[in-house]
């Protein structure tokens, strides 16, 4: 038998780039949510789903990335502040969201909470692309469309140093 070692189930924080559409939900509606909290919901791609569902944690760092708008780029720091719970919005017949194949029984699709921990000056795209040490960020490959993606320490590390200098 294999014995794990003693944190193995506590892997260090991770990070994460999220996107929203801010006409839906921008990074001031959350800085305005009660305790700066709400609920991230409406992810329908499953390599997404799987990232809030088996890899993210209360804690995890979270790049709030305004996404479909005139001037993409990120908006705010955040974190990850639930577990995964069932996107209600799955089993609404009224909601944009809704997937008649979805049952409470078996929800398809799930949301986490996501909270405001810092406002920062805008990091627009075209100036993350600028960054020699992004050019792996999962955001900048051709392509890309993931709502979630995971961000390298490194990432974070560059990206934080960024807006702390503007």
């Amino acid at each position: 038998m294999r014995v794990q070692p003693f944190f193995s189930m506590w892997e260090t924080m991770r990070y994460w780039l999220m996107k929203s559409e801010p006409d839906e939900l921008s990074f001031d509606d959350v800085l305005a949510a009660p305790g700066r909290t709400t609920s991230w919901f409406g992810v329908r791609n499953y390599q997404a789903r799987n990232f809030m569902r088996d890899a993210m944690q209360v804690g995890d760092g979270v790049l709030f990335y305004h996404s479909s708008c005139a001037v993409p780029g990120i908006a705010g720091i955040a974190e990850v502040a639930s577990g995964p719970y069932p996107d209600a919005s799955q089993f609404d017949p009224a909601s944009p969201y809704h997937d008649p194949k979805a049952t409470r029984e078996q929800p398809r699709w799930i949301s986490l909470d996501v909270r405001a921990t810092r406002e920062i000056a805008f990091l627009p795209l075209t100036e993350l692309r600028s960054m020699p040490e992004l050019e792996g960020m999962v955001l900048l490959q051709k392509g890309s469309r993931l709502s979630v993606s995971p961000v390298t320490p490194g990432e974070w590390k560059a990206i934080l140093k960024r807006v702390k200098a503007r």
